[in-house]
């Protein structure tokens, strides 16, 4: 685990690897070259500005922990009008996206390496028109589940800085956790189904890009669920 600094200066506990197995040479080049470029750094004091990292950007998107970053980038590249952020610690992920950002010559990507958290904080009031939460480490053990992201305090601070009609995106191939997320929405009214039942949830928008984790999950025999839920107007 990890620690960050929450906006109060408070230490905020991060859990989950920052590392993986070490980086070949390219990727990090990549980290020590392009990652400082692209990275989302929050002001001192008040809220960050999307449009001094966008200015020609037509919305924002925001995906919360996009692991090897391929339903980022498929998404990037299929909407090349909207900004992106997508915030990630670690760092074996990261720098797969930056080897496919640079490659492709994706410009519409910038990044976040800390507690997704501190960028929802700091994101202005309906500054966001979608947001992702997909395959979170669902910490199955009941005196963990306490560090699952999609939480109260989570949803909370998405329905501020998501805008009327915008959608959330949640995935996830844990029973448990399923079950956990449909309670946590349904106890926030300001989120509303756009797919309802169990039965819905079985399947994947055609504008959804798959990644590497649910197609483990599927070689693994289980089954996927998937929310979309609308910010009330």
């Amino acid at each position: 685990m990890m620690r960050g600094t929450g906006t109060d200066g408070a230490r905020r506990r991060i859990y989950g690897r920052r590392r993986g197995r070490k980086l070949r040479a390219g990727r990090r080049a990549l980290m020590d070259a392009l990652l400082p470029a692209l990275r989302v750094v929050l002001p001192e004091t008040g809220p960050l500005d999307p449009r001094a990292l966008f200015p020609a950007a037509t919305d924002l998107w925001l995906e919360i922990g996009f692991g090897a970053g391929e339903h980022l980038a498929a998404q990037a590249h299929a909407n090349p009008q909207v900004a992106f952020i997508g915030a990630e610690f670690f760092e074996n992920g990261i720098a797969r996206l930056l080897a496919v950002i640079d490659r492709d010559r994706l410009a519409n990507i910038r990044l976040f390496t800390d507690d997704a958290r501190l960028l929802l904080a700091r994101l202005p009031e309906r500054s966001l028109g979608r947001a992702f939460i997909l395959f979170p480490d669902p910490w199955p053990k009941e005196r963990h589940k306490k560090r699952r992201i999609v939480a109260a305090t989570t949803l909370d601070e998405l329905a501020r800085t998501l805008r009327p009609g915008a959608e959330l995106r949640l995935a996830t191939d844990d029973p448990d956790y399923a079950e956990w997320m449909a309670a946590a929405v349904a106890a926030r009214p300001a989120f509303a189904e756009l797919a309802r039942g169990d039965g819905a949830w079985l399947e994947r928008p055609a504008d959804w890009p798959s990644t590497r984790y649910e197609q483990k999950a599927v070689a693994a025999g289980r089954n996927p669920r998937f929310f979309r839920l609308a910010r009330r107007r």
